[in-house]
């Protein structure tokens, strides 16, 4: 095999005006070209650097193809980064274009890192999501979904959008800080809610850090699954009971990424349970009946569960595979059509009142078990207690 050509294009992140280790301090020196915005040049300006000062930055198609050509030509070429410029950074861009080998990168530390060092929060577990040329929509589901968040701010999408955005889509409490011109004389980081998030004025060039729980994240976090039914808005039946609810989250194994669906939802219990236990799954409440749905979308606020309002199993198409699957209802067809759309590797968990369409589906799926749950109820005028039997449950589940 043959050898990789030597690095032809050097990319150089700046913090403040600094650069971070001699193999950053070479490239500039070295360069015959430096190519970056004018603030850049500036933050250099006493830097005693020999190389051709060039401002071009915005405009990327531009810059690719000049430090391509001057590359070609032999011109040591140096482009001017902010932070790591291999997050969110021109690090893509030159790569596609002059091919990884061609590139030698010395990042600055990132906008994100020195965001949650000012904050004192780890963030090895966080989401990172960028608004720079990309949606909203994609910040907002990733701060419902997760419960530590940085998103990279922008003029089309400032901190104040994010936050009423936010509060739109029916999040839940989050610690909030702003953190703006990170590493300079101006440096910025304002603690405060999504309501003074949404009502305040920051600078759009921010990175905006929300986390749930309050800043220790899991100081008074539960984790508790199987909840009471009166927690949930449901019409008499169209809910799977708590104890029955318990043992199905424990048999369907949650990963902590990939794509649930909860079909037959009825008042999406078993969905918004998942969308709290486990923030990284994606979680589809599948339900035919429009007061049904409703009711989950309600019981769901807070939470990234998304509502699919129709019938099982025409219902799953355009639906992305799912990891997990819980059938809360509907028949063996729709047992069969959910197998056909499984990952590998996924596991199905369903529940059934007849044994008779239970036994089918444990042969699919491989386990059976019988539920059968008895709740204290008072009785005489001692106010005593008998036991009162709930109809018995069958859950089948398997990883076929």
């Amino acid at each position: 095999m043959n050898a990789p050509a030597p690095p032809s294009v050097a990319v150089v992140g700046l913090h403040g005006g600094a650069w971070y280790g001699p193999g950053a301090e070479r490239a500039l020196r070295e360069a015959d070209l430096l190519v970056g915005a004018a603030r850049q040049h500036a933050d250099l300006a006493t830097a005693a650097l020999s190389g051709e000062p060039i401002e071009l930055w915005g405009r990327i198609d531009e810059l690719i193809e000049l430090c391509a050509s001057r590359a070609a030509a032999g011109d040591r070429v140096c482009v001017l980064a902010s932070g790591d410029p291999g997050f969110f950074g021109i690090v893509r861009a030159l790569a596609a274009r002059l091919g990884r080998h061609a590139l030698d990168v010395h990042p600055a530390p990132s906008s994100v890192s020195l965001a949650f060092a000012r904050v004192g929060v780890p963030w090895d577990d966080a989401v990172v999501v960028s608004c720079h040329g990309r949606p909203l929509t994609a910040a907002i589901e990733a701060v419902i979904a997760a419960p530590k968040v940085a998103v990279l701010v922008s003029p089309e999408s400032p901190p104040q959008a994010l936050g009423t955005a936010a509060i739109d889509a029916g999040c839940s409490h989050r610690d909030v800080w702003v953190c703006s011109h990170l590493g300079e004389a101006e440096e910025s980081v304002v603690h405060t809610d999504l309501d003074g998030l949404a009502s305040g004025t920051f600078d759009p060039l921010s990175v905006v850090v929300l986390v749930a729980c309050g800043s220790q994240l899991a100081a008074d976090a539960r984790l508790a699954w199987g909840v009471d039914e009166a927690t949930f808005e449901h019409r008499a039946g169209l809910i799977t009971k708590a104890e029955v609810r318990a043992v199905a989250l424990g048999k369907l194994d949650l990963p902590p990424m990939g794509v649930l669906w909860d079909v037959g939802a009825g008042s999406g219990s078993v969905a918004v349970e998942v969308a709290r236990l486990v923030p990284g799954l994606r979680v589809f409440a599948i339900e035919r009946d429009a007061e049904a749905c409703a009711a989950i979308r309600a019981n769901a606020r807070g939470t990234a569960v998304a509502v699919v309002e129709g019938l099982a199993p025409l219902a799953f198409d355009g639906m992305p595979e799912p990891d997990r699957v819980f059938v809360g209802g509907g028949g063996i067809d729709v047992l069969d059509a959910v197998l056909t759309r499984l990952r590998p590797g996924g596991t199905v968990v369903a529940t059934y009142a007849v044994l008779s369409s239970a036994v089918a589906a444990a042969e699919r799926l491989g386990s059976l078990v019988q539920v059968s749950v008895s709740r204290a109820v008072p009785i005489g005028p001692d106010n005593g207690l008998r036991l009162a039997a709930e109809n018995p449950v069958f859950i089948a589940w398997g990883a076929p």
